[in-house]
């Protein structure tokens, strides 16, 4: 970083991990499958067991807070949210996720949830989630009801992120920002909620030892690679239901 982007307090850009390497081709950590738990009970994942679920919340605790390299690099961090919607269908609910733009700085390519950083005129995180849903997505608050966060995560790339939970009802038609949204899909919540499916990978960079989660999912002939930041939220969304 150079001088006049300190005395700015700018904070430094580092390369993102998906340019470092191809996280899809990075190993599984063998260690990783003697920790797997069972799946999240069918019933725990009903929307009315949802909103109980956050209404009065267990105790537990996240099992990651946030990317390795930014813990490592010490980034100031800057304020940001994403809605983290489940869709009620009546086959099962599912987890409405994007793939952002190959041409973004920022996790360019990846799977996320639709949200960003937080502006000025923002009331709460919140109020970003719902903003950027509808600006990204077209999923608007007439659909959304929001019942409650998961505990904030720092990304690798400086924003410390909230997740707010939701319930969207169907009925809504996608809009997606060219810009920014490849594409749109869901997931069903219980192959997300079934650790079966979650891997852990781990790679070797400048001598530090780094690893991250994946969950790999395949519906009509596609395969979508979800990991990192995404991956993680999943991951203490499954913590905080089988807690």
């Amino acid at each position: 970083m150079s001088g006049d982007a300190a005395a700015r307090g700018t904070p430094p850009r580092i390369a993102p991990l998906s340019r470092l390497f191809d996280p899809e081709q990075v190993p599984q950590d063998p260690e990783f499958v003697q920790t797997r738990r069972p799946a999240v009970a069918a019933a725990r994942l009903l929307p009315p067991a949802l909103r109980q679920r956050f209404a009065t919340p267990p105790a537990w605790a996240p099992e990651v807070r946030a990317d390795q390299r930014l813990i490592e690099t010490q980034i100031k961090s800057r304020p940001a949210a994403v809605l983290v919607p489940v869709v009620d269908r009546s086959e099962g609910a599912t987890l409405l996720l994007t793939q952002r733009t190959a041409h973004l700085h920022d996790h360019a390519g990846q799977i996320s949830f639709p949200g960003g950083r937080v502006d000025a005129g923002d009331r709460d995180p919140v109020h970003t989630a719902l903003r950027e849903a509808a600006e990204e997505i077209g999923v608007t608050a007439a659909h959304v009801d929001v019942i409650g966060s998961l505990p904030t995560y720092l990304t690798v790339t400086g924003y410390n992120v909230t997740p707010v939970m939701a319930i969207v009802r169907p009925g809504f038609t996608l809009a997606l920002d060219a810009f920014e949204v490849a594409e749109a899909f869901e997931v069903p919540l219980a192959f997300l909620m079934d650790p079966a499916n979650h891997e852990r990978r781990a790679i070797e960079i400048d001598g530090l030892r780094r690893s991250f989660y994946a969950m790999p999912y395949e519906a009509g002939g596609r395969r979508y690679f979800i990991w990192g930041a995404t991956a993680a939220m999943i991951r203490n969304l499954y913590h905080f239901l089988i807690a």
